[in-house]
């Protein structure tokens, strides 16, 4: 009976619910969950709205991972009850059903497991994604927007909201460089893993001979770092210049210095913003930038805290390519930490790179064991 080869499955999967019940300290996370409920009903609660936006921030993680293991739990008892009354009136019809259900619980399940390897300190924060095009000009700069087309697309597909917070485009074609906010839980946690050179062999569109070539970029991905982390920054130390926006943007940013560049003098760290209309609004973001690359600096800068805030930390220079991206003379994107590969070049083109994520992040999880 087909069905009885079910069995083992359903046990199987209600065992690793059981494992990330504990893993999530979901009883605790109630508790807590019930608590600052109860807070944030009480008179005046959002007479601080900085205070109670961060609250309700925290409720409404604590609450994703509890919602999503109480859904399992419940697909997991409606499949059993299936599968019980298949097995009782020897049903084979039904195995389809239960099935195809086990199958796609273990790919939620398989991501939740991922989701418990973002413990980082920073780990649940917005991520700060910059790409430079490297040596090679309009080839390299039109990799450098491929990619940004590939992480927008990952972004996208996985709910998060995509800001730009500089871009400066190629001289013919493509993108010299680009810094995007990209906000929603574990961004960070995720895209840490997006850190390095990223290299590219195809046959290049710009060139009349056909001739293959190999371009690089350099992803840097930082976490957004709010005001509740402390970072020093003396006014005395910065120098602010102002200029007009380049590229498009319409009649207004290119006729009025609304771009914003601060350079942070005992560090020689540049931060610039230019996407916004308003150059209030491209100081903030500037600073919000700022503070994140001084942030990244100085943790750096301690040796022991290295791996867990930056992932595994490599020098962005060319020939230490993290993942290559081959479309001649064969179709291959491998990274080269995990060894993690696919031939469907244009999938990941599309935004589809958990594959390269979650075995980064497995390998990580491994090492720290």
């Amino acid at each position: 009976m087909l069905l009885e080869d079910l069995r083992i499955e359903i046990e199987r999967a209600g065992k690793k619910l059981q494992e990330i019940r504990v893993s999530l300290d979901v009883d605790n996370k109630e508790i807590e969950i019930q608590r600052l409920e109860q807070e944030m009903m009480a008179p005046g609660f959002w007479d601080d709205p900085t205070s109670a936006q961060k609250m309700s921030q925290q409720v409404t993680r604590l609450k994703d991972s509890v919602v999503a293991y109480d859904d399992l739990t419940k697909k997991l008892a409606d499949t059993k009850i299936l599968w019980e009354l298949g097995m009782d009136e020897a049903d084979e019809s039904v195995y389809d059903d239960v099935a195809g259900t086990l199958s796609a619980m273990q790919q939620e399940i398989d991501h939740l497991e991922l989701a418990l390897m973002l413990s980082g300190e920073y780990d649940e924060n917005h991520a700060i994604l910059t790409l430079h095009a490297g040596a090679g000009g309009t080839e390299a700069q039109d990799w450098a927007q491929m990619l940004l087309r590939m992480y927008v697309r990952w972004a996208e597909k996985n709910g998060y909201k995509v800001e730009t917070m500089d871009f400066l485009a190629g001289d013919e074609a493509g993108v010299k460089s680009v810094t995007l906010l990209i906000s929603g839980p574990h961004a960070y946690g995720y895209l840490k893993a997006e850190k390095g050179v990223h290299r590219l062999v195809r046959i290049s569109p710009f060139d009349a001979a056909a001739r293959r070539h190999t371009s690089f970029v350099a992803a840097d991905v930082m976490p957004e770092i709010d005001d509740a982390v402390e970072i020093e920054i003396n006014p005395v130390d910065l120098r602010i210049d102002t200029y007009r926006a380049s590229g498009a943007g319409g009649q207004h940013i290119n006729k009025t210095d609304s771009a914003v560049r601060m350079t942070h003098l005992p560090t020689g760290t540049v931060a610039q913003c230019q996407s916004e209309r308003s150059q209030i609004q491209n100081r903030e973001q500037c600073m919000k930038l700022l503070r994140a690359k001084l942030f990244v600096l100085e943790q750096q800068k301690q040796q022991e805290l290295k791996n867990e805030i930056g992932g595994e930390y490599r020098a962005i220079e060319w020939g230490s390519q993290i993942r290559s991206y081959v479309f001649h003379p064969y179709n291959l994107v491998k990274d080269h930490r995990t060894g993690a590969e696919t031939g469907n070049v244009q999938s990941v083109m599309d935004g589809e790179i958990n594959l390269f994520i979650e075995a980064y992040l497995k390998q990580a999880g491994a090492k720290n064991e």
